[in-house]
């Protein structure tokens, strides 16, 4: 089936039966560099579709010669104690989890982002969703509600790394690690510049050692051969990502 660029249309399957700060600071690993722009050749249009074809769990995709749109329900594919207890999802509390008292919610999400990704001066990541994962669950950044460290929520997650808002919006501040059980290296999602987010592992299986204070860097992956700008999950500040490298679309639910 030939795709076009102004007008290609993905219907993934159907999903089974107050966080964030844009203006606080924390400590980040020392080991990350300073901001720079290496250049990569920009993605084709076919690669980029390839990577939104990896979307699933109900998550549908419009990608646009400029702008790609991204409509999630935000209800993650895999088991949390979030869930009502006669969810099918619903699973108990694990051993020293503190459940927050929030409850998963479906949500409309409109994520509109840039088809091709480009530089820009480094942003802060912002408040709530920064991004998209490829199950449809939002991003966040590194911080709990009220601009404090994260260390302040993390008992509270699920063992997949997710917890909702106080408005049921279920989402990730770490690494989601029921998209990456499969490979370290896996495609987690995008951030709202539109470049993608790979699991704490390299194409080659190692951990990066030249990501830069947002977090990322420009190497290949599997989804980009010649390679882009993309950002890695981790174990420290900021996990995700700590600036949006491009710039950055919108969310609106």
């Amino acid at each position: 089936m030939q795709l076009t660029r102004s007008c290609w249309f993905v219907w993934i399957g159907v999903f089974a039966a107050g966080c964030g700060s844009s203006t606080s600071t924390t400590s980040l690993s020392p080991s990350l560099v300073e901001i720079n722009s290496p250049s990569f050749p920009a993605p084709a249009i076919s690669e980029t579709q390839a990577m939104y074809a990896k979307f699933s769990n109900g998550v549908q995709v419009v990608v646009g010669d400029e702008r790609t749109t991204i409509r999630t329900k935000g209800i993650p594919n895999h088991l949390s104690p979030y869930f009502d207890t006669g969810h099918p999802l619903y699973e108990a509390p694990h051993a020293g989890m503190q459940i927050n008292p929030n409850a998963i919610i479906e949500q409309n999400n409109v994520f509109e982002i840039p088809t091709i990704p480009g530089y820009a001066n480094p942003s802060d990541t912002s408040l709530g969703p920064m991004g998209v994962a490829v199950n449809g669950v939002p991003l966040f950044n590194q911080y709990a509600a009220m601009r404090q460290p994260l260390t302040f929520e993390i008992e509270s997650f699920d063992r997949f790394n997710g917890h909702p808002a106080p408005r049921g919006e279920y989402h990730y501040h770490l690494e989601p690690l029921w998209l990456t059980q499969a490979s370290r290296a896996s495609l987690i999602g995008v951030l709202l510049d539109g470049f993608p987010v790979y699991g704490p592992d390299d194409a080659s299986g190692q951990i990066p050692a030249n990501l830069d204070v947002c977090h990322g860097h420009v190497a290949v992956t599997a989804d980009f051969p010649s390679g882009i700008y993309h950002y890695h999950a981790a174990d420290d500040p900021p996990y995700i990502a700590g600036c949006f490298r491009g710039v950055p679309g919108t969310i609106r639910n």
